[in-house]
């Protein structure tokens, strides 16, 4: 398929569709049903908490710690309602807070799981307040936990969630893929000191002007009782993460000499467990000042007895800070002096993380139509752009109103329009092994032997085992004279649980070392790629999807409506390519 298709719709073109039967049409009254009044997801959990004069802070604002606790037992209950068993906290990931909560507002704060896998499982929460008197409402945060169920006397083998709308289908697809990122986030870090020059002005600095961050130090005690427990005597993840929050905020303090706000924590990760008797030990510092933001590292430890030597490591997180004016905009803040060796490593490690927070931010968190089409790519955002390529595929998957436009000899052609955007599906059953579609049409540079679309693909670099970027030519269409090129981000999946499929996605990306040039018409690909599912032996359902970007539109609506069967002879020219090369896998299979 090609990856260009038109994404700006005439409004004429609405007439086109306004006919076909809908693909779903059984699955989209069922999820209508879902979606409407009555249903309610079985895992949802949903607290209410009215802020009381005791739950804030010198400013009269809910004190995130506070609101941390809220949150972590909401997640917790959706956790055990899943499970039917005890769970305990793994991780937060990372929370971006766009809105405070003052005295006498309400919290609502809504959770529900979005996948299990083994014994582990993701839930989503999102918290809103309320304001009573004027019934105005603001949303606050969004938040992704990970639980572990835990059985004392038997190992726990967690049942499947069973998506119903669309919404929880797509969180269903996407968890898989934020999973594996949760798993490599530790190496991106070590990758982006290793490789990347991480630019710091410390030399260059007023040292007059700036604040050791010796005196930022903060060290407490806290001894865990029963209420900070649960009824298994583990102590709650978010009195953790509250006590965290505490000292890092007296750490912020001692450098700007103000009342900081907490803007964002990164990623908590429970490395362990504490019980009540447990004496916690949480140190925090200032790692780095930016113009107007600071990074706290906190650290909790954790021992039995004050005769021990040995004190098991908790938690680690880096909570990021900024002081507000009179009008809530940031205020500039002192530099930061750190301490040689680990004071200077740290310091460095800061700019990392926060280049990878703005990069997650750019590129993960952001809506689909407001990021530009080519992202640049470069070593450091390899793992954001990896996620955001394989969820932006998923999510188009699990859309629920694609039409059938059109079925010749068993290939189905789907259209979607939303909003601005037309996207287009093909699907058809093949007979062959789907692990053997997948590393078939995984490798680009094959690709001009069935599409005709591909004039040649050059492998640019192997980035890892499951992402290359190519360099794609395709002829001219139409009355253009130039041929396009293009420069592609393949990341490939293999499947995470049974009736997953393995996925194959595109997205343009762009190489300092592949600039446009004068011979070609540079071409750009916002989201596009496969899907193989296993249906039988020997037998995969094949589909391809793209999304719609700027560019051929009258090619794309001529085959949507029927007047041209380009797309059908190059899906079946796929076919007749994997019917052909099927049975020169065998040594490459091994290994899925």
């Amino acid at each position: 398929m090609i990856q260009n298709v038109g994404n700006h719709l005439r409004r004429g073109l609405a007439s086109v569709f306004s006919s076909r039967t809908s693909r779903k049409s059984a699955s989209r009254a069922e999820n209508t049903m879902a979606e409407g009044e009555g249903y309610r997801n079985p895992t949802e959990v949903q607290m209410s908490q009215l802020v009381l004069p005791c739950h804030t802070n010198q400013r009269g604002e809910l004190s995130v710690g506070q609101l941390l606790k809220w949150i972590d037992a909401t997640a917790c209950l959706s956790a055990e309602r899943h499970a039917g068993c005890p769970c305990v906290t793994a991780s937060m990931d990372d929370i971006y807070f766009e809105h405070t909560i003052s005295v006498g507002q309400v919290v609502n704060i809504k959770a529900k799981v979005n996948r299990a896998f083994n014994s582990s499982m993701e839930v989503g929460i999102h918290v809103a307040s309320e304001d009573l008197c004027s019934e105005n409402q603001w949303n606050v945060c969004k938040a992704l936990a990970t639980f572990v169920a835990h059985r004392e006397l038997s190992k726990v083998k967690l049942k499947q969630t069973t998506p119903q709308t669309e919404e929880e289908k797509t969180e269903h697809s996407v968890a898989a893929e934020r999973r594996r990122m949760r798993l490599v986030y530790a190496d991106t870090i070590k990758d982006l000191l290793a490789n990347c020059v991480i630019q710091d002005d410390l030399e260059s600095r007023d040292c007059s002007c700036m604040v050791p961050a010796e005196k930022t130090r903060v060290e407490s005690v806290e001894l865990v009782l029963p209420p900070h427990a649960n009824h298994q005597g583990n102590t709650f993840g978010g009195q953790i993460m509250a006590w965290m929050e505490n000292v890092a905020t007296i750490a912020a303090s001692r450098l700007c000499r103000a009342h900081p706000t907490l803007k964002a924590i990164e990623m908590f990760h429970f490395r362990g467990p504490s019980q009540v008797g447990d004496r916690l030990v949480f140190k925090a510092i200032v790692n780095n000042a930016f113009k107007h933001s600071m990074e706290v590292g906190v650290c909790v430890e954790a021992y039995r007895q004050e005769a021990e030597t040995h004190r098991r490591h908790i938690n680690s997180a880096f909570m990021t800070f900024v002081v507000l004016d009179a009008n809530d905009q940031p205020q500039m803040l002192p530099w930061i002096r750190p301490q040689p060796g680990d004071g200077e490593r740290r310091y460095r490690e800061a700019s990392a993380r926060k280049k990878i927070r703005l990069d997650r931010k750019y590129i993960v968190s952001c809506k689909q139509a407001e990021m530009p089409l080519s992202v640049p790519w470069d070593p450091s955002n390899q793992v954001c752009l990896s996620y955001n390529n394989v969820s932006s595929l998923k999510m188009l998957v699990a859309k629920d109103n694609w039409v059938l436009s059109s079925e010749i000899n068993q290939v189905r052609l789907y259209t979607l329009e939303e909003d601005k955007f037309l996207s287009f599906h093909m699907e058809m059953l093949v007979h062959v092994d789907a692990a053997q579609a997948f590393l078939l049409l995984s490798d680009l540079r094959r690709r001009p032997e069935w599409d005709k679309h591909y004039r040649s693909a050059e492998l640019v670099q192997q980035v890892d085992e499951d992402d290359a970027i190519y360099h794609v030519i395709s002829p001219p269409l139409g009355s253009d004279a130039k041929p396009q090129d293009f420069v592609i981000l393949a990341s490939r999946r293999k499947p995470c649980d049974n009736g997953d499929p393995y996925v194959i996605a595109l997205r343009s990306v762009t190489l300092p070392t592949h600039r446009e040039t004068p011979e070609y018409r540079r071409g750009e690909t916002l989201c596009s790629g496969f899907c193989f599912w296993h249906e039988g032996d020997q037998l995969t359902k094949v589909s391809y999807y793209n999304q719609a970007t700027t560019g051929l539109l009258n090619y794309v609506t001529t085959n949507v409506t029927g007047l041209s069967s380009e797309f059908y002879t190059t899906f079946k020219a796929c076919e007749q390519f994997l019917l052909d090369n099927r049975n020169a896998l065998a040594p490459s299979l091994q290994t899925l």
